[in-house]
């Protein structure tokens, strides 16, 4: 069975993984691991960039730990300041031991103001959310946009479409050559 490293040990983001591997890879049973690696960028990323590299230096970490798999996946999520406020995002980069890669970001959404202003002060998102909301590690739950949709999308969904997404080259090789 092929296996498929995840750089996270977040149950949402295993989820996620898990479901979009198996809707986009049908008939194929997987392995999967989660494991803790770092990002070597901010605890918040503050930007796409930054963000997306964390992605993929989780990606690599995860390379380096577990090398003998068939998939890695690296997940961030970040935010970054535009004109009306403050968005959030995340970045999902997954490489297979051929060296295939995809990527794919998720949508975007603004954040509260009072969520915003305990970012701008230090504040991981995740840490915000249980502040302002009054939960606890609301970031290995519905998150942020699990909160603010009343969990139409919840953050397993919101990671899974990119998860999905990122899967486009691994289901469409011929489309997709390596680089």
């Amino acid at each position: 069975m092929p296996i498929i490293i995840i750089a996270s040990e977040n149950p949402v983001k295993i989820e996620a993984v898990k479901k979009a591997f198996t809707l986009m890879l049908p008939g194929n049973q997987f392995i999967f691991t989660g494991l803790t690696v770092p990002s070597g960028v901010s605890n918040q990323p503050l930007n796409d960039q930054e963000t997306k590299q964390g992605a993929i230096n989780r990606l690599n970490q995860a390379k380096l730990v577990k090398p003998q798999a068939d998939y890695w996946v690296g997940l961030e999520g970040g935010v970054e300041q535009k004109e009306i406020g403050l968005e959030a995002f995340a970045w999902i980069v997954i490489q297979n031991k051929t060296g295939q890669t995809g990527q794919a970001r998720t949508a975007s959404f603004y954040l509260p103001p009072q969520i915003a202003t305990l970012i701008k002060q230090g504040l991981e998102l995740g840490e915000a959310d249980d502040q302002v909301f009054g939960q606890t590690n609301s970031k290995q739950q519905n998150g942020a946009v699990g909160i603010l949709t009343n969990n139409l999308i919840d953050r397993a969904t919101y990671y899974q479409q990119a998860v999905t997404l990122a899967l486009i080259p691994f289901t469409n090789p011929n489309l997709y050559p390596l680089i």
